[in-house]
């Protein structure tokens, strides 16, 4: 694989005008969309649509010209994305808050049972607030961070939840959506996914796999800017009967009567908490405006012809160098590539003041996100290359990358 044979890949990439449509910068190469996505053109349209003209010239007003329903007008946005229809998924609040509802939700649901199972490998904040949520059940839950891979093991009839991350935040190791749901459902279960690195990187069917619920952010894949709002899937079976344990005044039925009791609103709404950010609303809907010319098809052959590169260039230039603990099956992969080494935190450092920018995961792991809608084959050869030079000359062995930030 050399450099000009990248060049000709880009040059007949049907993905690759909708570069065009973001702020990058051309002296860099970004591989940290995993982590957040880069602003486009139609964000800063809208943004500047809803400052200059909604709310400047709109004012209060622009709460009933179309803000109130934003959150499930969005939802209908990314329902594609993740495989749901209309009026399954509502945009609000963050991943974490919207697990929180679901977790406690769930628990209702099965009263008679007392096990949430969630994966050992999760994602801290997945963590930390199922465990949170079940020590205020009002009932005895007992949670069980697990090896995923005991999970047979595990699922008996006492279980009432499985949470797990549909793809790991650390090795980009895609689970079987549909294998996992149909397990749990198996026992008598209920399946809550989360699709942090999912959403908006690979093709997902919540409808096919009878997902019961599932919670993903905005920030990543789908480029709606830093602590974007996320959203939630809850499935039609459930939507009158799932509780929010979170109510608030603008998931009530009427809103504006302002009664003391609470009445929860038909469909997603009534999952709606408080007053939504419209500004944050507004940068995630006009970033999902490339979405709209593409499929998720053609996101997820591009990612497996990027990481597939990545990975043969690494292999290939520095063999033995790293450990590969990504996945190589397709079918296991998502859309980043982790490798190990020791010195991985100042060896991700010596990339960024190369112009190289990913991110690193305790303990060893260098992480490299692969973000199809902007990420040209020539940024993944000389990535590489770069990588090369910083292990080559061991530059990363500098004192100043071995400083750590508060954020890494």
């Amino acid at each position: 694989m050399t450099r000009a044979t990248c060049v000709a890949l880009d040059a007949s990439d049907e993905l690759a005008e909708l570069r065009a449509e973001f702020t990058l910068d051309e002296n860099e190469i970004y591989l940290d969309g995993n982590s957040l996505g880069p602003v486009s053109t139609a964000v800063r349209a809208r943004v500047n649509a809803v400052l200059d003209d909604e709310w400047a010239r709109g004012l209060v007003r622009g709460w009933g010209a179309g803000w109130m329903a934003e959150p499930t007008r969005i939802g209908d946005r990314i329902a594609p994305l993740i495989g749901a229809r209309h009026g399954e998924v509502v945009v609000a609040d963050t991943l974490t808050l919207l697990l929180a509802k679901l977790v406690g939700g769930a628990l209702d649901l099965r009263p008679d049972r007392h096990v949430v199972l969630t994966d050992v490998a999760n994602f801290h904040s997945d963590l930390y607030i199922i465990e949170e949520v079940c020590a205020r059940a009002g009932r005895p839950i007992t949670v069980r961070a697990i090896d995923r891979d005991r999970l047979d093991d595990e699922l008996n009839d006492d279980v009432a939840l499985v949470e797990l991350t549909h793809v790991d935040f650390r090795t980009g190791e895609m689970l079987d959506l549909k294998g996992i749901t149909k397990k749990v459902h198996d026992v008598g279960a209920l399946m809550l996914w989360d699709f942090a690195h999912s959403a908006g990187a690979v093709p997902l069917d919540v409808t096919d796999a009878q997902v019961d619920f599932a919670a993903g952010c905005g920030y990543k894949y789908l480029n709606g800017g830093p602590g974007a709002p996320a959203f939630m899937y809850v499935h039609p079976q459930w939507q009158g009967t799932l509780r929010n344990p979170l109510p608030g005044w603008l998931g009530h039925a009427r809103p504006f009567d302002f009664e003391l009791t609470y009445e929860p609103a038909a469909g997603m709404q009534a999952f709606v908490t408080s007053t939504p950010s419209i500004i944050a609303l507004a940068a995630l809907d006009g970033a999902l405006d490339v979405f709209e010319r593409t499929t998720m098809d053609q996101i997820r052959s591009k990612s497996l012809a990027l990481t597939d590169l990545f990975i043969e260039l690494v292999d290939d230039r520095l063999p033995g160098v790293f450990k590969l603990v990504t996945p190589h099956d397709h079918g296991r992969r998502a859309s980043h590539v982790a490798l190990a080494h020791p010195e991985g935190y100042g060896i991700v450092r010596a990339l960024i003041a190369r112009g190289v920018v990913g991110d690193f995961r305790a303990p060893d792991i260098c992480r490299f996100g692969f973000a199809p809608l902007y990420l040209r084959y020539v940024d993944v050869f000389d990535a590489v290359q770069r990588i090369v030079d910083v292990m080559t000359s061991e530059s990363y062995r500098d004192p100043q990358f071995a400083v750590r930030s508060a954020v890494t």
